[in-house]
């Protein structure tokens, strides 16, 4: 009887250690000698830099701004707005790989291939620039003239719209845009365009540039509850014209 008690005591033991051999294997394999799954020589660093220093109609292709542009914007990310690069990934890099999901509408496979980066990687320094850029956006995003004291220049000089649009302030329209939503969740995108899309409405001045712009509402949402929302809510900063004005 004794002896039976001994045999399963030891056979429990053999077991815990079996297992605490095999966890301690995964250990060292998943966390100490780890296999680079991204060993590519060809690097996301270089293959921006060769993009940088190569034609023009490149750079406008992969990240929709041209060089010029995009060199300013990593200045103004890093001196403005304090964006920093990390030990392996300079600002360049965090900023290339932000665009070229954008530009490209990557997935996040797609980006790690490119820039030989891990998937953790590509999304954590996507949500810090997408934080950074929301913050640009409402600093440029945003009238001139926050009380619309002057007539444009474009209506006052021109006889087919003075004076029948001297207290109009501006333009707005709604635009329906292409979104990769996950299966589960693309039955509220998918309206009248068949296709998941986001509902985005931007009003523009006279000189064509952009004064506010709402983005992330379904395409099922119509363009009334869209404006509605952003005009009742306080924090969206929506341009409300002076009496007497119109949009």
């Amino acid at each position: 009887m004794n002896m039976d008690i001994l045999a399963e005591e030891e056979e429990e033991i053999n077991r815990i250690i079996c297992v605490c051999a095999s966890i301690i294997e995964l250990y060292y394999e998943k966390y100490i000698h780890k296999i680079p799954c991204m060993d590519s020589s060809y690097t996301g660093n270089i293959w921006l830099m060769k993009l940088l220093e190569g034609n023009e109609s490149r750079c406008h292709n992969m990240f929709r701004m041209n060089k010029d542009v995009f060199m300013r914007l990593c200045n103004d990310l890093e001196n403005i707005y304090k964006l920093k690069g990390s030990r392996r990934i300079c600002i360049a890099e965090k900023l290339g790989m932000f665009l070229y999901t954008l530009g490209e509408g990557a997935g996040n496979r797609n980006v790690q291939e490119r820039f030989q980066h891990s998937g953790e990687t590509v999304s954590r320094y996507f949500s810090e620039l997408l934080d950074v850029i929301c913050v640009m956006a409402t600093e440029l995003i945003k009238p001139l003239d926050p009380e619309f004291k002057n007539t444009p220049a474009e209506i006052l000089g021109d006889s087919r719209y003075m004076p029948h649009f001297k207290d109009c302030i501006g333009a707005i329209d709604d635009i329906h845009v292409q979104a990769k939503i996950s299966p589960s969740e693309q039955v509220p995108y998918i309206g009248r365009k068949g296709i998941p899309t986001q509902n985005i409405m931007a009003v523009c001045n006279f000189d064509m540039q952009f004064t506010f712009a709402c983005a992330g509402w379904e395409g099922t949402a119509h363009d009334a509850r869209v404006f509605q929302s952003a005009v009742q809510n306080p924090t969206s900063n929506f341009p409300k014209p002076p009496n007497g004005n119109c949009v």
